[in-house]
């Protein structure tokens, strides 16, 4: 299936304005912080946070502008432009959605909450709009068009097993939490409240970080599996991944840890190396999945033709490539489907 010409239109526009309230709270963030360098220290962990005025954003937001510029370029050109709407539209709805009930508990002006409160609803609606764009507007691939197509088997084994790993590192870490953490943290730190302090239009870190787990464990099963969606669902995957990587690389040379690498306790020494796997996995995922979809061909059955649901052997059509059954002489051929082969012609004598 593919998008009608309106639908496209539509889901681009929708993608656009997604873009731009990003935009425009990245730019408030550097504008109150005197600069992009502050904004990225506070992202990545870095910062004081003793004089500095605290950004609205974190990495998440950017990541998603880069999802929502790539989107609006495949929902007017790509073949698979009804799979990157709907996984666009479900990631925002997913996302911003703590915003409704974190906003108003969140220590920043009025104006500032209701600014806020009013991008989370318009992500809210944008990402409903999306989901519903991508499935009523999509028609049968006409003739000699190309059709939606997921990775290849090579590429599609490979993001299972990168985005399966990735899965298990952040997961692995969201279980060890809950016994570094002070006591009285949960449930804050996956639905937001004190003693939590959330950025005022971002999810709580637990939040976000199950819902990396989640894209990335579709993505890695719809992958091996061929599926369209696995693409843009394992990019915006992969964005995050390699998002984290960059946002590691950043404290450890910040804190100079790779020069105590040796002092460090095994869990210092494994956190250092699951970013560094993070800066690893993420890129490799990208390139794997920004190539173009590959049409699988069916399998082929035991004695050559493909199975009884591929259209092959008796119970379909024959499978492109192979000859017809040939009769033997002297006899009709075969006729297709169930019944009794035909009888032979009566002996001459």
């Amino acid at each position: 299936m593919t998008l009608t010409r309106g639908a496209r239109i539509t889901g681009a526009v929708l993608c656009a304005v997604l873009a731009l309230m990003a935009v425009a709270w990245i730019v408030r963030d550097i504008r109150a912080a005197d600069g992009p360098g502050p904004v990225w220290e506070y992202w990545s962990g870095t910062a004081s946070l003793r004089d500095m005025v605290r950004p609205t954003t974190t990495s998440t937001s950017l990541v998603l502008l880069l999802a929502y510029a790539a989107a609006v370029v495949a929902a007017l050109r790509s073949a698979s432009a009804a799979s990157v709407l709907i996984v666009t539209g479900v990631v925002t709805f997913v996302l911003r959605l703590p915003g409704v009930w974190t906003v108003a508990d969140t220590p920043a002006p009025e104006e500032l909450r209701d600014r806020a409160l009013l991008t989370t609803y318009a992500a809210l609606v944008a990402g409903l709009a999306l989901i519903v764009v991508g499935a009523a507007g999509r028609r049968p691939v006409p003739q000699g068009e190309e059709r939606p197509a997921g990775p290849g088997r090579g590429a599609g084994v490979a993001v299972f097993l990168l985005l399966g790993l990735q899965a298990v590192i952040f997961t692995a870490w969201e279980i060890r939490q809950p016994f570094v953490f002070p006591s009285g943290f949960y449930p804050e730190w996956f639905i937001g409240g004190a003693p939590l302090s959330t950025p005022l239009i971002e999810g709580p870190p637990g939040w976000v970080t199950v819902a990396i787990i989640l894209m990335s464990l579709v993505a890695a099963l719809g992958a091996v599996g061929g599926a369209a969606l696995a693409r843009p669902l394992g990019l915006i995957a992969g964005g995050f991944i390699l998002a984290t990587g960059a946002l590691g690389l950043a404290r450890i040379i910040h804190f100079e840890l790779y020069e105590r690498f040796t002092d460090l306790d095994i869990e210092g020494q494994l956190t250092l190396v699951s970013q560094i796997c993070s800066l690893l996995i993420g890129p490799v995922v990208i390139v794997l999945l920004a190539r173009k979809g590959v049409a699988r061909t069916p399998a082929a059955g035991p004695w050559g033709g493909g199975g009884p649901w591929d259209g092959g052997g008796p119970w379909g059509a024959q499978q492109p490539g192979y000859p017809p059954p040939q009769a033997a002489p002297g006899q009709q051929p075969p006729a297709p489907g169930f019944g009794p082969p035909p009888s032979s012609p009566p002996p001459r004598w």
